[in-house]
């Protein structure tokens, strides 16, 4: 019995755990599964793949997002410089419509930039084409791509990065193996134990199968010890026999100013066994420029198409045509090669005119230039139905207007000649768009325009410019209005007031000082006079004195001068002395003075 219980607890044990087991797996794969939901990742395709120096091949950058809309991708593209060189980038057939930047090639630093937006709805899928990168090989040895940086945004009105993982790449760069391109390699030794054919190689001219514009040549081979001589022959010929000895044997040769074609060279080896087999060495040169290059334009039937077609006519005699150069306007658009067509398509361009500068070259490196310049015509403008002349800094600004069917509309928005800002709205089935502004406006004129691009990215000309002129509420313009007027009238009436108040205190203090100066006169004048009175009384008595001593002898001629001259001159000082007090009396003009001096006159 007690076994029975012990197994039905283990049992139940068991079962317990199996459903905790359940549960925390569940949970973890609702876990991947979110996180799976907001994976998207950048990968390179061909990840791997061996190529030759020289050669060119099409690395494709690819965006994955399955599960959540995205509207930007960008990203930097690294790779070993001295092992590659990014010849061009292709845009053709990106899910990015808007290129914030446009893919950009430094071969000095080996970065391939690139940034670019996916327009509402975004993109949403496993594998969307983002550019295409053409490479040539330029050494051998392992060469990896690899993104140094990169973002994708999800399309959720917030932006958010939702990159998870960016692949990477590696390829094999084989050097190409100097041997001959004649229909043998070697002619075998003569006699058995002879030196067998030496391997050529060249510095100057590495592979048989390549151009190069250089006329002197160098070759080298392998010498051993039991070589007594060597024999050597550069000629047209792919299967001729040296003829030229050198002894002693020498390891290596120059050739100079040799001319345009394909030359060989042949090398043979001596031992004490006599005269081995021979090694054939083809090199190619060519150092004259294409013999023409014209470019002619293909008629298009939409002249608002935004690409234009152009027929390269291109002919070299010596080495043939190896690929283009493009560059349209200050653009460098790289490398293209001409798959046999002869018709080049130029990337959607704004409406304008455009130059066509186009570099030919042959397969040795020697270049022709052409240029053709072209226009693009552009779409008719958008027009402008509804927009409001005035509004106040409270009101929502709202344009609409007509263009072509399901475009991009962009509205230039530029307020009080600042820097205009672009905005991008969509125009319905009838070409109909409507623009809200749902920042807050500030005071100023707002100058606005609209732009349109269609589907195949043809660029309209701008609409006529409009001006929108956005000010304040009513009450606080009125409430500024007399802030401004009381800003300039306050300060009047108190400069006004100041200045009263300095009048007064000026008037104030001239008419007590005006007091002062005339009790003082008053005081002087009284203060004269009984000084005068004094001085006169002094005097009369001594005339007194002098007039008693007459009556007792009589006066000399100089006593009767004396009391003459005293009289006199005590006269004459009181008079003046009265005449300065009466000028000081009419400049303070003080009337009282001037009546008691007449009362005291008479």
């Amino acid at each position: 019995m007690q076994f029975e219980t012990q197994t039905k607890k283990n049992i139940k044990n068991k079962i317990n755990l199996r459903i905790l087991g359940a549960f925390v797996l569940a949970l973890f794969f609702i876990f991947i599964s979110i996180n799976t939901a907001l994976a998207a990742t950048l990968s390179i395709s061909p990840s791997s793949g061996a190529y030759t120096v020289g050669k060119t091949f099409t690395a494709t950058v690819y965006v994955g997002s399955p599960d959540q809309a995205i509207n930007a991708v960008s990203g930097v593209l690294s790779f070993p410089a001295d092992k590659l060189e990014a010849t061009a980038v292709s845009k053709s057939g990106s899910v990015i419509t808007l290129w914030v930047q446009e893919p950009a090639i430094n071969n000095g630093t080996g970065k391939v930039s690139f940034e670019g937006i996916a327009f509402n709805p975004g993109y949403t899928g496993k594998a969307g084409k983002v550019i295409s990168v053409t490479f040539r090989a330029k050494s051998g040895g392992s060469a990896p791509v690899t993104f140094s940086s990169g973002s994708i945004l999800a399309n959720d009105g917030q932006g958010t990065n939702i990159l998870n993982g960016m692949g990477s790449a590696r390829y094999n760069i084989e050097v190409a193996v100097s041997g001959p391109a004649a229909p043998k390699a070697e002619t075998p030794p003569e006699s058995v134990g002879t030196p067998a054919a030496p391997q050529i190689s060249s510095d100057t001219h590495p592979s048989p199968e390549a151009w190069y514009n250089i006329k002197n040549a160098n070759f080298s081979w392998s010498v051993g010890n039991d070589i007594t001589g060597v024999r050597l022959l550069v000629s047209d010929k792919p299967q001729d026999t040296p003829t030229v000895d050198y002894k002693p044997p020498i390891s290596s040769k120059t050739v100079s100013n040799l001319d345009d074609g394909i030359w060989y060279a042949h090398v043979r080896l001596e031992n004490k066994q006599g005269w081995g087999g021979v090694s054939h060495f083809r090199l190619q040169i060519d150092t004259q420029k294409p013999d023409k290059f014209e470019i002619s334009s293909i008629e298009k039937n939409e002249v608002s198409d935004p690409s234009n077609k152009f027929i390269f006519t291109a002919s070299d005699t010596g080495s043939g045509i190896s690929h283009y150069n493009i560059k349209i306007d200050d653009q460098d658009l790289g490398r293209w090669e001409d798959k046999g067509d002869h018709i080049y398509v130029t990337p959607n361009l704004k409406a304008g005119n455009h130059t066509l500068r186009v570099e030919a070259f042959d397969k040795a490196g020697n270049s022709l230039t052409s240029f053709l310049d072209f226009e693009i015509k552009p779409l008719a403008a958008p027009i402008i139905t509804y927009y409001a002349n005035e509004l106040q800094s409270k009101d929502v600004m709202v344009i609409k207007g007509d263009t072509y069917p399901s475009s991009q509309v962009f509205i230039w928005l530029q307020k009080d000649n600042g820097q205009a800002k672009s905005y991008t709205v969509q125009s319905d089935e009838q070409g109909k768009f409507i623009f809200i502004y749902d920042e807050k406006l500030s005071d100023g004129i707002y100058t606005f325009w609209a732009e349109s691009q269609d589907k195949r990215g043809a660029t309209s000309a701008p609409s006529e410019k409009k001006n929108i002129f956005v000010q304040p509420p009513k009450f606080l313009r009125i409430g500024n209005l007399a802030i401004s007027f009381l800003s300039v009238v306050i300060p009047i009436i108190a400069l006004i007031v100041l200045l009263v108040l300095m009048l007064s205190y000026s008037w104030f203090r001239i008419r007590r000082l005006r007091k002062q100066v005339i009790k003082e006169v008053g005081e002087a004048e009284l203060m004269l006079h009984g000084e005068i009175g004094k001085i006169k009384q002094s005097i009369i008595d001594q005339i007194k004195i002098l007039e008693q001593a007459s009556a007792m002898r009589q006066l000399t001629k100089e006593e009767k001068m004396l009391i003459d001259n005293l009289s006199k001159n005590l006269d004459e000082a009181e008079l003046r002395v009265f005449k300065e007090i009466e000028d000081i009396d009419v400049v303070v003009g003080d009337k009282a003075t001037k009546k008691r001096r007449k009362a005291a006159k008479k």
